[in-house]
């Protein structure tokens, strides 16, 4: 009964979390589509590529490993040690910011002060804004393994809202601020961000409903660092498996934003190049935002929550392991067919998605060959996001500095989940004749002859997706189970 109670709420979790994304960051694209026609392809690729990777490398190297295994303790933790261990995300992340700006500031190409103005400022304030998000690192592990379903995503919805509408204004306004813009608005993205968690628990905190949850942490001062008399500081269990994780934030780090580390140190493409790059790239990965992310956060917790971390499958409560393993099977065919979707229609609506979105600037040259690109190895990002989310949910300490995992895990057990990786054949011709018909479609209806030939491509691409939808709701009659009964199962009851 456990089990299939954290499945309804990580389900209504990553739902919630996946429509309220559409939701808030519709606005955020309209903003962005208005501010982009205004701005260089230098300034974009700076901010977009440069300044951008420093955050997230900060950041990624602070938290990452802190989250994986902070999320996975049992009920009976010590969540004062817990809260002790996250804060150290802060320091770790002070140092990260600091010796990546040194860098960022004396070892790589500074760009042209009469194009790009103000780099040094910018680099600062793009350091410090990793600094301000990690102070809500405790309150979003928190908020995460209590499945508190809507205020991540508000959070975060508010706080990327918020920052394209500071953008929008200053680029019309105060067009010759230059990185002055970006770093005023990634520091009222990160502080929007943090304020969201802390004004929430403190209101949450001590009040009846919290009392009623029997929430382990009593006060805002109990989210503070403390020192517990006749209580370990820190959780030495979580600690070592930190560790643990830590070794592999390097190379998923790598592997995540290979491509900018590529073009920050090793400069093989221009920064106006590396501007409609990083466009194109936002645009395609929307749908791993949108929905993969929240799937993969969310089912992480669920994971965690079912299976004991470090134990055999046979060793496990029989029943927690097959809805796991049924669980882990339907998210596999779930986002592989939305991963498929995305690679077939979106080869052939790359050009005409970028020249709505960003003009000729990104619609003409290479544009809509790496949106092509994208479209497919969202693909790869679907399937790698759910077994990783399970892997790391369940691994041992040992088990995290290995690779092959799944397959052995359920090998000695009737269960085979990763047969969710395999589509029926029916509707996997009809993925295939929906590529071919729409890939001749562009070509002869798109994208310089008129919004007529437009329209027609786009009536054609309708038709297809409606006919690969009706095969998949024909041949997949598990997975669509699931996702009524578990995913809008709450939308459909508002609804009555």
């Amino acid at each position: 009964m456990a089990a299939r109670a954290a499945l309804r709420q990580t389900a209504r979790l990553a739902s919630s979390g996946a429509l309220l994304q559409v939701l808030f960051r519709a606005a955020a694209f309209g903003l962005n589509a208005l501010t982009l026609r205004r701005l260089s392809g230098e300034l974009l690729g700076v901010v977009g590529v440069r300044l951008t990777l420093l955050h997230s490398t900060a950041v990624f190297l602070a938290r990452e490993a802190f989250r994986r295994a902070c999320l996975s303790g049992g009920a009976e933790r010590s969540w004062a040690a817990t809260v002790n261990l996250l804060w150290l995300t802060v320091p770790l992340g002070a140092f990260w910011s600091v010796s990546l700006g040194f860098v960022w500031l004396h070892f790589l190409e500074v760009p042209d002060p009469s194009v790009v103005p103000h780099y040094g400022a910018a680099v600062v304030a793009f350091g410090l804004s990793a600094v301000v998000e990690l102070l809500g690192e405790p309150f979003w592990v928190l908020a995460q393994a209590h499945l508190f379903v809507r205020l991540k995503v508000i959070a975060e919805s508010l706080s990327v809202v918020s920052k394209c509408v500071l953008t929008a204004i200053l680029v019309i306004l105060y067009p010759q601020w230059g990185l002055y813009i970006f770093s005023l608005a990634q520091l009222l993205y990160t502080s929007v961000l943090v304020l969201c968690y802390v004004v929430y628990f403190a209101k949450f905190l001590g009040s009846p409903e919290a009392t009623k949850k029997s929430f382990p942490i009593p006060s805002m001062k109990a989210l503070l660092p403390n020192v517990m008399e006749d209580k370990t500081f820190l959780n030495w269990k979580e600690a070592r498996l930190t560790w643990s994780f830590f070794k592999q934030s390097f190379l998923k780090q790598i592997l995540t934003e290979g491509e900018r580390y590529v073009m920050t140190f090793l400069n093989v493409i221009n920064f106006g190049d590396q501007g409609v790059y990083d466009t194109v790239t936002n645009l395609g990965s929307l749908v791993a935002r949108f929905i993969f992310l929240p799937i993969e956060e969310s089912f992480y917790v669920f994971f965690a929550q079912v299976l004991e971390r470090g134990k055999n499958v046979k060793d496990q409560k029989q029943d927690d392991v097959a809805m796991a393993a049924d669980v882990l099977e339907l998210l596999l065919k779930l986002v592989l067919l939305i991963g498929l979707t995305i690679a077939v229609f979106g080869y052939a609506f790359s050009q005409l998605a970028l020249d709505i979105y960003g003009g000729s600037m990104l619609s003409s040259g290479t544009g809509p060959d790496l949106l092509r690109c994208y479209s497919l190895y969202v693909l790869l990002l679907a399937v790698n996001g759910v077994t990783e989310c399970f892997t790391f949910a369940s691994m041992c300490k040992e088990e995290v500095d290995s690779i092959h995992y799944i397959y052995g895990y359920f090998k000695e057990s009737s269960y085979r989940p990763l047969t969710g990786l395999l589509p029926s054949p029916l509707l996997l011709l009809a993925y295939g004749l929906s590529g071919g018909i729409t890939v001749y479609s562009e070509a002869f209806f798109c994208c310089d002859k008129g919004w007529t030939a437009r329209l027609i491509h786009v009536s054609i691409g309708a038709l297809c997706f409606a006919a690969t939808t009706i095969t998949m709701f024909c041949t997949e009659s598990k997975l669509v189970h699931f996702v009524r009964s578990q995913f809008l199962s709450q939308y459909m009851k508002k609804g009555t």
